[in-house]
């Protein structure tokens, strides 16, 4: 009997409690390394900008290219494929070429309050005047022939929408600026316009700026 015993105890088969906790570690481990992983990939395709938009610009698919991001819980403020719609949106605030497209930055319809005015240019741009940029129209009336008033700012903070260069000029000369500019004010431009009155486009001084 107590033969029989010896064997039994001897047969039995005996878990090192150290091999089930490393068990336990290295599952963990996995299923944590798992859940991060997925976490992590949570990439949306979004909106990018082509080139800059300014506000009043209608646009579709053809002015937009797509882009892969981690943006997490902000992805939904940003513009994605099938947001457009069949008739695109319009921009009501300016998105520079490269950037995500911002939900904030798009509507149904223009609510922006301006209105497009395109104004020859009298010499040469200066070089950071471009698609996107914000300038003070200058104006000077003309007392007589060659003698102007003092001038003074028109038209502050216009945003340029594009520049036109003329066919067989460089682009730094014989140039037309497309600027946005509030509707209240297109009327003394286009008077200053018909006027002949000197009108010269000074990039306007950004926030912080000396």
């Amino acid at each position: 009997m107590a033969s029989g015993r010896s064997r039994g105890e001897r047969g039995a088969v005996r878990i090192d409690p150290r091999l089930l906790i490393g068990v336990l570690l290295v599952a963990s481990s996995t299923a944590g390394v798992w859940f991060l992983v997925s976490g992590l990939d949570d990439a949306r395709e979004v909106y990018v900008a082509r080139d800059t938009l300014t506000p009043g610009t209608r646009i579709d698919e053809g002015d937009l290219a797509t882009e892969s991001v981690r943006l997490g819980a902000s992805a939904a403020h940003y513009l994605a494929p099938g947001d457009l719609g069949d008739d695109g949106l319009v921009v009501v605030r300016t998105v520079r070429a490269g950037e995500l497209v911002p939900a904030a930055a798009i509507d149904d319809s223009d609510s922006t309050g301006l209105a497009s005015v395109v104004v020859p240019s009298r010499g040469p741009l200066p070089a950071d005047v471009d698609r996107g940029s914000m300038v003070d129209v200058w104006t000077a009336s003309e007392r007589e022939r060659g003698v102007f008033d003092p001038p003074a700012v028109l038209v502050p903070g216009a945003e340029v929408a594009g520049v036109i260069a003329s066919d067989g000029m460089v682009a730094s000369e014989g140039v037309s600026v497309e600027l946005l500019v509030p509707r209240e004010k297109v009327a003394a431009l286009l008077q200053a316009l018909s006027a002949g009155d000197a009108i010269d486009l000074v990039p306007a001084r950004t926030a912080g700026g000396q």
